[in-house]
């Protein structure tokens, strides 16, 4: 859904029943929707929100996804590239783009989010990549987005995926400012009291954050760092990782390794790799690395049982292709990334 108040874009990402979850004809039509928005003069800027108040978006239909690969049909294929493109498009945007990170912001909806110029969380917000528990790696640029905090604290939120409140995303750098959730709800009156009188990012800043309710002094995680850098080392792998865990007292680190531990080994394994990786590459290259990594995660990976067993049966039993860390190999790894470096992709050339 589209609007637009004192000349600003509004897009409102309108399944609340899905927690706003990304279907393709969303994608499409956002995309369709901001190219119209960049050329358009009248337009200052874009603000991205989620319809209600339980979620921003909680990712992509994941559901449809699997189907189509099932079904042999193309609609997985065309919705990860013309997802990343959209995503690719929200990096270089060419006017200010402000994310409403209320509820929660997990997969897609972080791909969208971490693009913005201006990333705000509420008292509500619940922030992850949680891929690795369904099977997938963390995508929509989170090789790049992630790559911008110490490597520790990037493979803890990568490997683990676990969900962070509004404090913990600021210390991590993924959100700007903290404000009350009522900001979210007065939007449109706040947007149309704007007077534009300087640059566009500020003055929206002066209207959508008129008071931190928190900041990165307050994350609980500052307690776990010491002990996160610790074990989430570059040069550890994920068995040295999980011993590492295994042999600390510490109570964080015994509900860290079950959490690693509940994820699929193959494709924790993979995550790894992908993270450490995109430390190394610009935005466009790591959209592609991930483009390629997605689609071996369908034909060999753990996606489509990690989605049947978490979110169609819902029997929280996934039977994962291999059923620990340590019995994961680098020749299982490394196909995965055998398609990275492709000029083409579905036959189309990616952010080039």
């Amino acid at each position: 859904m589209f609007d637009v108040v004192n000349h600003v874009g509004i897009v409102t990402i309108n399944r609340p029943r899905q927690r706003n979850a990304l279907s393709y004809p969303m994608v499409v039509a956002l995309s369709a929707q901001l190219l119209a928005w960049a050329r358009d003069d009248g337009i200052r800027a874009v603000v991205l929100r989620g319809a209600g108040d339980r979620a921003f978006c909680a990712g992509g239909d994941v559901v449809a996804l699997c189907d189509s690969f099932r079904d042999g049909t193309p609609l997985y294929r065309r919705f990860f590239a013309d997802e990343y493109q959209l995503d690719y498009l929200l990096h270089r945007y060419p006017k200010p783009v402000v994310a409403l990170m209320d509820g929660i912001v997990m997969g897609g909806g972080m791909g969208l989010a971490q693009a913005a110029h201006l990333r705000l969380v509420s008292e509500r917000s619940r922030v992850a990549m949680p891929e690795t528990g369904i099977g997938l790696v963390p995508d929509v640029g989170a090789s790049h987005f992630l790559s911008k905090m110490p490597v520790a604290l990037a493979l803890y939120l990568g490997l683990t995926g676990v969900t962070i409140g509004a404090a913990d995303a600021l210390l991590c750098g993924l959100a700007d400012a903290a404000v009350p959730a009522a900001t979210f709800a007065d939007l449109e009156r706040r947007l149309a009291g704007i007077a534009w009188q300087g640059e566009p990012l500020d003055d929206l800043r002066h209207a959508l954050v008129p008071e931190a309710i928190a900041g990165a002094a307050d994350a609980p995680l500052l307690a776990a760092m010491p002990a996160l850098l610790r074990h989430f080392r570059a040069e550890a792998t994920l068995p040295q990782i999980a011993a590492s865990l295994a042999a600390d007292t510490d109570p964080w680190c015994a509900g860290t390794l079950a959490l690693l531990r509940s994820r699929s080994p193959l494709m924790t394994c993979v995550t790894r790799e992908l993270l450490l990786r995109g430390r190394r590459l610009d935005l466009a290259d790591c959209f592609r690395m991930e483009a390629a990594v997605v689609l071996q995660a369908f034909a060999r990976g753990d996606f489509v049982e990690g989605v049947r067993a978490l979110l169609v049966d819902k029997d929280n039993r996934p039977r994962w292709r291999v059923e620990a860390l340590e019995d994961v190999t680098s020749a299982m790894v490394v196909p995965f990334f055998a398609g990275v470096g492709a000029e083409t992709w579905e036959g189309a050339t990616l952010f080039g």
